[in-house]
């Protein structure tokens, strides 16, 4: 997964002078008041650390909350079952196990369907805790062959527990593909795509198969040579994709100031996560600048942004607003809520992650 940016602010002391003997009531206000003093002055230096930001939008745009947004199983994909802090997935041919905290219910499935499990990874739980796979049945390699609509790419075993896919992106993916699609009919203008924390490349992939010129921008070089793997696998190697191996930050900020602009954006980032020169990204305090940037790379003719959140503790409605703020005097309109996996041969649904797209006109 990408790695971004924090802006690193110094520690001020907020303490109030110890208390000396033989103060009175007047040395306990004069240590108070020197204390809040020197506070504030801490805030405000805090405050002067943090970019610019755009003024708020003065209008709302046209919304629908609470939109929940379904990956179903399909021949190359299934949540199979999940519960007591787990979920039991088909990737291909391969079953897999992997920690899931909020399968807080209880497995539906016999035990006999989860001890038939091709691999199972054990070690850290955090969703970015460093693991192992184990392989009851076989060792197996690193990567299979795996495919989304036709579109091959490759699974990985990582040991950050990842796959080299997250399923729920599908989402977006058939929307971004029906947008791109009806821009380029009829020999439209090529749209331009930036995909921001693009991991291994898939939406990258399926855009530049729609036909837009895409600028994929990762952190991780490492992540960057498995999405070239899959342009290859694809057999993608001519269409117009840059693969850009930065802080995802500075690439929006030089880009702004440079004057380029993109059609259609996806950010998709983490909660945590380091660039390639050990920048920092936390997802509370560098989103709101985040966003500001994309708003500023919107062209004169745009498709969408999406804004998709793992991981935080916070309700949709959180980045539903900044999305607001940030898109409202845009015209359009604003669609966010969750993204969900429907179990195989069952109605119970995984939330995965929260989402906020803007749609232009």
């Amino acid at each position: 997964m990408s790695k971004r940016k924090k802006f690193v602010r110094p520690s001020p002391a907020h303490a109030a002078p110890r208390k000396r003997a033989g103060d009175g009531a007047a040395g306990k206000a004069a240590g108070r008041e020197e204390g809040v003093a020197a506070a504030v002055k801490a805030i405000a230096a805090d405050g002067a650390e943090k970019p610019q930001r755009l003024p708020p939008a003065r209008s709302r745009l046209p919304e629908t909350t609470g939109l929940i947004l379904e990956t179903a199983a399909d021949r190359d994909y299934a949540l199979i079952d999940s519960g007591d802090g787990l979920k039991l997935e088909r990737y291909g041919p391969l079953r897999i196990i992997r920690p899931e905290a909020q399968a807080i219910w209880q497995k539906s499935l016999p035990d006999s369907e989860w001890q038939n499990a091709d691999a199972v990874f054990t070690g850290d739980t955090d969703e970015e805790g460093v693991g192992r796979w184990a392989f009851p049945k076989k060792k197996l390699g690193e990567t299979w062959p795996m495919q989304w609509d036709g579109l091959p790419y490759y699974g990985r075993f990582t040991s950050f527990r990842h796959t080299g896919v997250f399923p729920e992106q599908a989402a977006h993916w058939h929307f971004m593909t029906g947008k791109l699609n009806a821009r380029h009919a009829g020999g439209g203008e090529q749209a331009r795509v930036l995909n921001l924390f693009g991991y291994t490349g898939i939406a990258s992939l399926a855009a530049a198969r729609a036909g837009a010129h895409v600028t994929h921008v990762d952190a991780s070089k490492k992540a960057i040579g498995w999405a070239r793997e899959n342009q290859v696998l694809a057999g993608l190697s001519e269409k117009p994709i840059r693969w850009i191996c930065e802080d995802a930050v500075k690439f929006c900020e030089r880009e702004v100031r440079r004057g380029n602009t993109y059609d259609a954006i996806l950010l998709d980032p983490p909660a945590y996560g380091r660039g390639p020169k050990g920048e920092v990204w936390q997802m509370f305090s560098d989103i709101p600048h985040m966003t500001d940037l994309c708003r500023q790379l919107v062209s004169e003719r745009p498709l969408f942004v999406v804004l998709t959140a793992y991981a935080i503790r916070a309700s949709f409605f959180a980045v539903h607003e900044l999305m607001q703020e940030v898109f409202g005097d845009m015209g359009g309109e604003l669609q966010s809520g969750e993204l969900v996996i429907r179990t195989e041969n069952s109605e119970r649904h995984l939330s995965t992650s929260m989402y906020s797209r803007w749609i232009a006109k």
